[in-house]
């Protein structure tokens, strides 16, 4: 990684982090983290705050710890040395454990997040709304979210119908997504990510409309087809979910014979901001 991409800056102050490909997950240093929250003056007044922070969480049972990992980051004297880190989720639970004014922020954020996610469990319908919201502040048109918004609908249909079929969530689910993908596009999800340089970003927040109702087709046809032939396992669930992205690939196909362009596109919403 680039040495201007291994930094972040977090409330105007620098914070080392590093990008995990793989598991596609930013790790940040906890030391820099604990520095700034606390005030420290000097790298080794942070160092012991965290010690003394880690010390009094394992002995209240607390396995923010033990979800810390230890990564080579260059420290101010040019070296590449271990040092703690945790992923987004990790340091979020870290930072509600520090008494700092600086602290405060985040801790109000997470009690209000933590409060929409309740509401939205009694009124899913809220979560549409919050996400139109979101939407529009990013700029998007009104005519994309809706469309975006629909293929939230299509996602949720699929995975229901997984459910419905014993696939487990989470590794199960990102593998016949990831044959869905392959199978109407040409490519993985992670090649796909990374034509249109995203790492975190919502690959479907960065498709264009036409990729995007592509993939609502690949979708909508891989449930039809799982209610219909009903599989007992895996790897037949695993082949309905190239079957329905074949539908949508003979679709793409099609339109980029007829169009003589590429229907896959390396535009992000960055790049697709930029042109309009």
């Amino acid at each position: 990684m680039k040495k201007a991409k291994a930094v972040a800056l977090f409330q105007k102050s620098r914070v080392r982090r590093h990008w995990d490909e793989d598991k596609e997950i930013w790790y940040f240093s906890v030391i820099d983290v604990v520095a700034i929250l606390t005030e420290q003056k000097d790298f080794q007044g942070a160092r012991n705050y965290w010690k003394v922070l880690k010390h009094r969480l394992a002995k209240e049972g607390s396995q923010l710890v033990t979800n810390c990992n230890r990564l080579k980051m260059q420290a101010t004297d040019g070296k590449m040395r271990l040092t703690d880190v945790a992923d987004t989720e990790v340091l979020l639970r870290l930072i509600q454990s520090i008494p700092s004014p600086k602290a405060e922020p985040f801790k109000l954020w997470l009690a209000k997040v933590g409060y929409q996610r309740i509401e939205e469990t009694e009124d899913p319908e809220l979560a549409f709304e919050r996400a139109m919201k979101t939407y529009l502040q990013k700029g998007y048109s009104k005519e994309w979210i809706n469309q975006r918004l629909k293929s939230i609908e299509v996602r949720k249909e699929l995975t229901d119908e997984w459910q419905e079929r014993g696939v487990k969530e989470g590794l199960e689910f990102a593998i016949l997504t990831n044959e869905i993908t392959k199978a109407w596009s040409g490519m993985s999800v992670k090649n796909y990510k990374k034509l249109k340089n995203l790492k975190k970003e919502n690959l479907r927040d960065n498709m264009t409309n036409l990729e995007l109702v592509l993939n609502m087709l690949a979708e909508v046809t891989t449930t039809e087809i799982s209610k219909g032939k009903k599989p007992v396992d895996f790897d037949e669930n695993r082949k309905i979910a190239e079957q329905g992205g074949n539908v949508a690939g003979n679709a793409r196909k099609e339109i980029e014979e007829k169009t003589g362009k590429n229907v896959i596109s390396n535009k992000n919403k960055k790049l697709m901001e930029i042109e309009n």
